[in-house]
């Protein structure tokens, strides 16, 4: 089976390019942290505020290297504050 996150998000307008560099950024990290299969990030091309990440995971448990990775704690302090809203996440196991 394999766990997939979908994460939205909205960037301030203002804040795009500061939005998207950090979520290259993560992409490179991510990607290489055990148990992960892969690590997407997508934006609108109609709407430059808007991305999307679609996390896949061997398993729904794997998530647990993600969240411990030390580069986590750094992720949502600079993220968040450049949000227009909140993140919104969809859970999903694969078939």
């Amino acid at each position: 089976m394999v766990y997939t996150l979908i994460v939205h998000m909205r960037a301030k307008p203002e804040t795009v390019e500061e939005v998207k560099g950090k979520l290259h950024e993560a992409s490179r990290i991510y990607r290489n942290d055990k148990e992960t299969i892969d690590w997407h990030v997508m934006q609108d091309p109609k709407d430059a505020t808007k991305f999307a990440v679609v996390e896949r995971y061997e398993q729904e448990s794997s998530q647990h290297y993600h969240l411990t990775n030390p580069y986590w704690q750094t992720f949502d302090p600079y993220v968040v504050p450049r949000l227009a809203e909140e993140m919104q996440l969809s859970r999903f196991e694969e078939f």
